[in-house]
């Protein structure tokens, strides 16, 4: 599988947009789920680690997936990381984890998933029975959030109506969205959400 992030890993973190986005992400999950030093949380499309670093000393751990494996290598070099996270370089769709979850975070990840019902599905297994959801990503946008031939883009966006229902259709249950971020860029802007839900 070719690392469509290999070369965004060496500077993803000095980033202004990514940074400022993080940093209001990993508090929108702080203010409104409850941590404790018994959780075991997914973070998935974990990259660099920027939402892992904002919780991981709030929980027992966190196990980090993603897909490229240059942005883990990032994560792993992170010494305020060491001992409280494990790494995965694994699409869990094609290879479900056999670990249950307290907890799944994910940032800006979730439109680089081309099958979203599929993705929620997987996200219900891998939950233990009253497990928590707290997933970011773009509201519904018109496209020119990314430039127009970026490979991994399957959404521009997402509405919330639509993903609702589809949390719904797999059984979560207190759905709820709030707005975590803004980004302001070229000119425009583009609403993040975070929606919050628990496993039934």
């Amino acid at each position: 599988m070719t690392d469509l992030f290999k070369e965004k890993a060496r500077d993803w973190d000095t980033n202004d947009i990514v940074r400022s986005l993080s940093l209001a992400i990993g508090a929108a999950i702080r203010a409104n789920v409850e941590l404790n030093a018994t959780m075991r949380v997914m973070d998935f499309g974990a990259g660099t680690g920027l939402i892992t670093s904002q919780i991981a000393d709030k929980v027992e751990k966190v196990t980090a997936v993603d897909v490229s494996r240059a942005m883990l290598d990032k994560l792993l070099a992170k010494d305020d990381l060491q001992g409280k996270v494990e790494a995965l370089c694994q699409n869990i769709l094609e290879q479900p984890l056999s670990i249950g979850f307290d907890l799944i975070v994910s940032a800006m990840a979730m439109h680089h998933v081309e099958d979203t019902d599929k993705l929620v599905a997987c996200f219900a297994a891998h939950l233990k029975p009253g497990g928590k959801i707290a997933l970011a990503d773009l509201d519904e946008e018109d496209g020119t959030f990314h430039p127009a031939d970026i490979e991994g883009v399957y959404h521009a966006g997402f509405n919330r109506a639509a993903l609702a229902a589809v949390l719904s259709r797999h059984e979560f249950t207190d759905i709820r969205f709030m707005t975590a971020h803004t980004i302001a860029k070229d000119h425009k802007f583009y609403p993040v959400f975070l929606v919050l839900a628990n496993r039934a």
